[in-house]
């Protein structure tokens, strides 16, 4: 049965835990992201849990600060970019735990993939995808989007930088399409890396507001190749 309502967000405890339970119906994660709320499952014997942390991570596209080995990686196009050409192995390799040694499990559990999944061909998640010149997959990510909400949930890479690459991506398409943010949840490593910053929960929110207001969406369930616009733009920097 789908959620019908969350608790004010300002219950969350310290850590960002709001609420416990409930379902990832289609329209229960739209419900969640419109109020700045995420799901992030413990693992797949405990009970859904919902976060609405405070700070909240975002990277912001003025304040992408890509080293020089990257942007010549960029520049010379070592990866195929492209976006939304195969959601199901991405998220299937986010849930892997490549590249992740210090970590002991996945919150990326089965009914995360089968909801999100659902939700992808439902025109509500993308993903970005970074192939090598076998056209093997080698790194992305993918994430949820509602117009012009739009959240990084995770990422992978087989190869080094190219979930950066994947990174950088998304924020570029989303500049050239007048959307200036990306809604990271925490600040991780990578993030941290290429500019990404925590803000309060309540600044986070005035961000949701502005988004919600525009109703045009950023993405219709296009399938992109993207690394010639990519090393294009990043040319010129």
């Amino acid at each position: 049965m789908a959620i019908l309502d969350f608790p004010p967000i300002e219950q969350a405890d310290e850590h960002g835990l709001l609420a416990i339970g409930g379902d990832l119906e289609p329209s229960s994660l739209k419900l969640a992201y419109s109020k700045g709320i995420f799901p992030w499952p413990i693992n797949e014997q405990y009970p859904l849990a919902w976060f609405s942390p405070d700070p909240r991570g975002v990277l912001d596209f003025n304040d992408l600060k890509p080293s020089k080995s990257l942007l010549k990686i960029i520049r010379q196009k070592r990866f195929k970019v492209c976006f939304n050409h195969n959601f199901e192995a991405v998220i299937q390799e986010a849930a892997s735990l490549v590249n992740r040694k210090d970590e002991e499990g996945t919150w990326i559990t089965n009914e995360i993939i089968k909801s999100y999944t659902e939700l992808f061909y439902l025109g509500h998640a993308y993903s970005v995808e970074c192939y090598d010149e076998s056209d093997s997959l080698v790194g992305g990510l993918y994430g949820f989007v509602d117009g012009h909400i739009v959240s990084g949930e995770s990422m992978f890479y087989r190869v080094s930088n190219a979930s950066k690459v994947a990174l950088i991506a998304i924020l570029t398409y989303l500049h050239k399409q007048g959307h200036y943010w990306l809604d990271t949840q925490m600040v991780t490593n990578v993030v941290a890396s290429l500019g990404g910053k925590s803000i309060p929960r309540a600044a986070f929110l005035e961000r949701l507001k502005g988004a919600r207001n525009k109703r045009t969406s950023l993405f219709n369930g296009q399938v992109l190749n993207f690394e010639t616009d990519l090393a294009s733009y990043w040319s010129s920097r």
